[in-house]
């Protein structure tokens, strides 16, 4: 690299959006199996502040400073002296390990194997808003659920960033889907391909019955309140906390908590599916990496309709 330095956001403490500090910083050296990829665009997920206020702190052991950011689409700079199947000037996306520094900066070092070529059809901000929240649809309704044709699913919070991705991916194999949101997305949501919304503040998803699969993105009471939906078998995937298996058991159901992890080849499905046609991506907003305060208080709104994306220029 020509360029020794770069910028970053780091945070040295836990706390609120105050601890995010633009810095200076070396960039990153190689592993033999890694590549190092020169960050165009980088989402703000739920989990970023999460790690920023020290929620995950137990969990993930992270060192500090620690850059925040674990969805992103850039371009490789330079690759590691055992990677052979990529090479510099490569497009590419991915949702890297969280357990490592993240894409809230210039250039990251990414394992190969956590990359894929990034959809042909999308630009880099759009493919920066795929990776992290398509993967918790697909492992979610695919590996943990394994959702099928003619299905009935119960998505939570459909118009939210992961709920966007789960309405299409859903709809792909032919369940029926019913979900929830406010009633300035009904509209949205329908033009994903729901086939039933429910306004939260107005109707009571709780009435529901014979659900096959409750995918739950919000955890507390919503998820507490998904159990009873559920037919005989049902199967009831959570993102935010691990359900109870005797709750599960009572009703007579299963239950799973899923945590995304890195895959390659599922993120090149992905971008198959995008660049077919069959998925489409929405961002509610753009920041200037300079300006990741302000897209840490939007997304922790709750209110984001898609996708927030931190853009670093071409």
């Amino acid at each position: 690299m020509t360029n020794k330095t770069m910028q970053a956001v780091q945070i040295n403490r836990y706390g609120n959006a105050d601890v995010l500090s633009l810095n200076t910083i070396a960039v990153p050296e190689l592993d033999a199996n890694q590549v190092l990829v020169k960050v165009k665009a980088a989402a703000v997920n739920p989990v970023d502040w999460k790690v920023r206020e020290g929620y995950l702190e137990e969990m993930m052991g992270h060192e500090l400073p620690l850059i925040l950011g674990w969805d992103l689409a850039g371009e490789i700079a330079a690759t590691g002296a055992d990677v052979t199947a990529w090479s510099v000037g490569d497009a590419v996306y991915s949702r890297p390990d969280l357990a490592r520094n993240g894409a809230y900066a210039e250039y990251i070092a990414i394992d190969a194997n956590e990359i894929a070529a990034k959809p042909a059809s999308l630009s880099w901000e759009e493919s920066a808003a795929v990776p992290l929240t398509s993967l918790t649809a697909w492992q979610a309704l695919h590996d943990a659920a394994q959702l099928k044709a003619g299905d009935k699913v119960l998505i939570h919070a459909g118009s939210g960033g992961v709920g966007v991705f789960a309405i299409q991916l859903a709809k792909a194999v032919g369940a029926y889907v019913l979900t929830t949101c406010s009633a300035k997305n009904i509209d949205f949501v329908k033009s994903l391909g729901a086939d039933e919304v429910l306004d939260y503040r107005e109707q009571d998803f709780s009435e529901l019955r014979d659900i096959d699969v409750v995918f739950d993105t919000m955890g507390g009471e919503i998820l507490s309140n998904s159990w009873q939906v559920l037919k005989k078998g049902g199967v009831l995937v959570s993102i935010v906390e691990t359900p109870s298996e005797d709750i599960a058991k009572k009703h007579g159901v299963s239950s799973t908590f899923v945590f995304v992890q890195p895959n390659h080849d599922q993120l090149s499905d992905i971008a198959a599916l995008i660049d077919d046609g069959k998925l489409t991506v929405h961002i509610d907003s753009t920041f200037a990496l300079a300006d990741v305060k302000q897209a840490h208080a939007r997304s922790e709104t709750g209110r984001a309709r898609g996708k927030i994306i931190l853009t670093l220029g071409e």
